[in-house]
């Protein structure tokens, strides 16, 4: 007896929905009308009657139990039937109709840049896209004036036809669309001179964006209904706006965070004193200690880039480097000396800096950077 669990290629457990799925599959593979080949007739054939005993509970039953399947059913072999065939094929049976002129229209994406102070204010924008709109000269009918659409001759409006093969399993009833109307079930023998029959024509269009605060680069904004209008005048798809933020000559984002990098001389290093700063809210001062080291930093709450969903801004983090000279005058020389000498200092001064190193303290005992190896370690475990 064969084995119609592994013909179909499931498990002795299968639900009979399993069973359908892959009848359905092997159907479309196997079939002679797709298949010529005389050994996969044969497998279709073994493929079909698997299928006849697994979908029927009772053959089901009988097989299972070692019984013939079709011996208290009539006959042997396998009752293939119109409606299986349209069930492999097309996943149910029955007509399908004619399909309409109407479709929905796809949906486009445009790019917008944005500067940084705009993606952190927001901004309102007005631009054009090409897309198709609805035909006004038929008002998306696609026929000429005074005429419309005239029912297909080969399928008589059915927007399908049909056709019966004969093969080894008898006689196959298949339905494919229309070549004539291409399914629609009517023609169009008067297109209109403006769309050609589509109901949409290509045009530029003028919109309206309000591009929120907070925004950055891969953002979208959806604007619902300003795609491209469907065929037949079908409804419109959307329209994606994506944002490209460019970059800023001097400011660094970092989501939320803006970052901004400053040298001070030495000297104002070293006895401390503020600085005026550009930012996206206009000029701004910064105070640094007496004692600032290089790699230090100054954070100014809130002027930094709105958060794009809920309340406030980021921060503003101003990274203080100290700038040694690298010319210096023999005045100037003999002013470092005269300071090295007060201060103890000579060219062999050097501190070597361990991670447990906390740091040089200044002379008024204030804690002062680790040093290099602490600055490149944070960096790393930030």
């Amino acid at each position: 007896m064969s084995d119609h669990y592994s013909a179909l290629g499931v498990s002795r457990d299968a639900s009979a929905e399993e069973i359908k799925k892959a009848y359905r599959r092997l159907a479309r593979e196997l079939h002679p009308d797709v298949n010529p080949d005389p050994a996969s007739a044969e497998k279709f054939k073994s493929v079909t009657t698997a299928y006849e005993v697994l979908s029927d509970p009772q053959k089901r039953q009988s097989y299972d139990m070692g019984g013939d399947p079709f011996s208290q059913f009539g006959g042997g072999g396998a009752n293939f039937g119109f409606g299986d065939i349209m069930d492999a094929f097309f996943g149910g049976g029955g007509s399908r109709g004619p399909r309409s002129r109407m479709r929905s229209g796809q949906d486009a994406l445009i790019r917008i840049e944005v500067d940084l102070a705009e993606a952190t204010f927001g901004v309102e924008r007005d631009f054009e896209v090409e897309t198709a709109i609805a035909c006004s000269k038929c008002q998306s009918t696609g026929c000429a004036d005074g005429a419309s659409p005239a029912t297909c001759d080969i399928c008589k409006g059915r927007g399908e036809v049909q056709q019966v093969q004969r093969s080894f399993i008898g006689q196959v009833m298949t339905s494919r669309p229309c070549a004539s109307c291409q399914g629609y079930g009517s023609v169009i023998k008067q297109p209109c001179s403006e769309c050609a029959g589509d109901g949409r024509v290509r045009a530029r269009k003028s919109l309206h964006v309000k591009i929120p605060a907070g925004v950055e680069t891969g953002n979208r904004i959806q604007m619902t209904g300003q795609g491209e209008v469907g065929p037949g005048g079908g409804p419109a798809g959307d329209l994606y706006v994506e944002i490209v933020q460019t970059e800023h000559p001097f400011l660094v984002r970092d989501g939320i965070t803006l970052h901004l990098s400053i040298s001070v001389p030495m000297s104002s290093a070293a006895l401390g004193g503020t600085v005026v700063i550009e930012t996206l809210d206009g000029e701004q001062e910064v105070a640094f200690k007496a004692g600032i080291q290089s790699g230090h930093t100054v954070t100014l709450k809130d002027l930094g880039v709105a958060r794009l969903r809920g309340g406030g801004r980021g921060d503003l983090i101003v990274h203080i480097e100290v700038l040694t000279p690298t010319k210096i005058g023999k005045e100037e020389e003999e002013l470092l000396k005269k300071l090295a000498a007060l201060r103890g200092e000579d060219s062999s001064t050097v501190k070597i800096h361990g991670q447990g190193d906390q740091g040089d303290r200044g002379d008024r005992g204030e804690k002062h950077d680790s040093g290099l190896f602490s600055r490149v370690r944070d960096a790393f475990h930030r």
